[in-house]
């Protein structure tokens, strides 16, 4: 699949209308896959990994909150959204490029997600969404993604104000459904108005692939869609980027023809048993305190126990990298930054001897 697919352009929809129908067909089953609503036209696109899948859905909300502004003849000139201190870098890129405040809300020590208690403080008649994180990068935990959605539920009853959530599901896009089908993070929440995942996490397709959803067409605002004829014939396009190769897309599609729901949740119960194993293995030495309370996704992130002082998780990283291992140590954001965590990503072949 990836050789036939290597040279395609997957822009180019007049000249490769498969690629075109095989991403079609993979929006519709990620639509489905997260619980999208029936008798919808579902809509999304594929990326070049999750950045630009982030990018996506934050331009739609800036363009959605901004046109309902100019609407109602009110200042559309102080776009904010909310976030946690545990997102990824590339939202901190989209608030910079696309002119958005950031309103990110600090960690502390013991709490490394996104709760709704603060957000009195941050929300707003200004908020285009608020980012809450299925998986993520510091703990591999969840955002209290529930709690958020109903706080929002309360602050429009309160104030007529309505925010709608995005969910960055990068790295649990592709685990929750298969591992928790009765967790309730995807658009069964109706304030969630778009979800991305990244194929090439646990999506296990090839690097460079990302995938942005909508929970129905009109929330992509028709006005960020361009309609082209310079391939051929006349064909919409509404991504960031425009050339790129077709075969991570045809990878993806044949892995879910491949594996189809029952391998999928096969593999990531496997995963998930290898990172607990892992985890148990890392506490048990001794050395090193859990951060993430609930292990959600297949990350182990560690922290070095208090008693010890005459070396920190950055040295720990540095000596396991002279036997050939990349293990990620980082200080916590702010305001938990005296914290520092060592993190391993359990990949589907990482098996227990590598363990």
């Amino acid at each position: 699949t990836a050789r036939r697919n290597m040279y395609k352009n997957y822009i180019d929809h007049d000249m490769y209308p498969q690629v075109f129908a095989t991403e079609t067909r993979m929006v519709k089953w990620l639509h489905q896959l997260w619980n999208g609503p029936a008798g919808v036209e579902p809509y999304g696109t594929a990326t070049i990994g999750s950045s630009e899948a982030c990018m996506l859905a934050g331009l739609a909300h800036k363009w959605n909150w901004r046109q309902k502004r100019e609407r109602e003849g009110k200042d559309a000139t102080r776009p904010n959204m909310v976030t946690g201190g545990n997102v990824q870098i590339v939202w901190k890129k989209f608030l910079r490029y696309f002119d958005v405040e950031p309103r990110i809300v600090p960690l502390r020590p013991g709490n490394y997600r996104l709760t709704a208690e603060q957000l009195d403080k941050y929300v707003d008649e200004n908020t285009i969404a608020v980012v809450a994180i299925a998986g993520q990068t510091f703990t591999g935990e969840d955002d209290d993604i529930k709690g958020i959605h109903d706080w929002l539920d309360a602050y429009e009853q309160k104030t007529g104000i309505s925010v709608p959530m995005h969910i960055d599901g990068a790295s649990g896009g592709f685990v929750n459904p298969f591992l928790y089908p009765d967790y309730e993070w995807d658009f069964r929440l109706p304030r969630v108005q778009s979800i991305n995942a990244s194929g090439h996490k646990y999506g296990l397709a090839p690097p460079g692939l990302g995938w942005v959803v909508f929970r129905e067409r009109k929330i992509f605002n028709e006005d960020l869609v361009f309609y082209v004829n310079y391939l051929g014939g006349e064909m919409p396009t509404a991504t960031l980027n425009f050339s790129r190769n077709a075969f991570q897309v045809a990878v993806q599609y044949y892995m879910f023809l491949r594996l189809g729901f029952d391998g999928y949740r096969r593999i990531m119960k496997h995963t998930l048993n290898n990172a607990i194993a892992l985890r148990e293995m890392i506490v048990k030495s001794g050395y090193f305190t859990i951060m993430n309370e609930t292990q959600r996704i297949p990350v182990v992130a560690v922290t070095l126990d208090k008693r010890i002082t005459n070396f920190n998780e950055f040295d720990v990283s540095n000596k396991v990298r002279e036997k050939g291992w990349v293990l990620s140590a980082y200080s916590m954001p702010p305001d938990a930054e005296e914290v520092k965590s060592l993190r391993i990503v359990v990949r589907p072949h990482i098996n227990r001897n590598s363990a």
